[in-house]
């Protein structure tokens, strides 16, 4: 779905659309394990110079591999957005400015206006955790033998190193 600019100077648009999995391309190892479906407004905001507001609901489950363990981990997004977007071709960018926090939540788009699919593949990405973990209990993997620490106990004792002193090691003595 697109929203023109032309079309936004005219009326504000609503939407409720549901995209299948695999028809918004997330990053390598991110999928969608259902329909995303959002519903909201998009408008042109007055004396603003092209800013147009985007603002809804969505609500989809991504899939991904776990950080710790590389099992399959599911990760719902259930959330409202209010997004801003700017003309990126606007010819006052070119000096250097100060922005205020507001202004620092506002993006930029290219052309006539600006594709629904791409607004929400960025905001699916930011709300994914920093870290992907399949629960907060995950062992993860065994650094010494491999194996998923979460299904088996494979006893594998894992010594700390303490490098600060290795240099030493290759350190010889003379004689004084």
């Amino acid at each position: 779905m697109f929203f023109s600019v032309k079309e936004l100077e005219l009326k504000k648009v609503r939407f409720e659309v549901a995209f299948p999995p695999s028809e918004i391309e997330y990053d390598e190892g991110l999928r969608q394990a259902t329909p995303l479906e959002v519903q909201g407004s998009a408008e042109l905001l007055p004396h603003t110079q092209g800013e147009i507001r985007i603002r809804g609901h969505l609500k989809v489950r991504m899939r991904s591999e776990c950080d710790r363990c590389l099992d399959p981990a599911e990760f719902p997004i259930d959330s409202s957005f209010d997004l801003f977007y700017r003309p990126a071709d606007r010819t006052d960018y070119n000096e250097e400015v100060e922005i205020d926090e507001g202004e620092s939540e506002i993006a930029f788009y290219e052309g006539a206006g600006i594709e629904l699919k791409d607004v929400l593949r960025e905001y699916v990405l930011l709300s994914m955790p920093m870290q992907r973990i399949c629960r907060e209990d995950c062992y993860g993997i065994c650094p010494v033998c491999g194996q998923n620490r979460n299904l088996v106990n494979c006893g594998c004792e894992v010594k700390p190193v303490d490098d600060r002193w290795s240099v030493l090691k290759n350190l010889q003595t003379k004689g004084i």
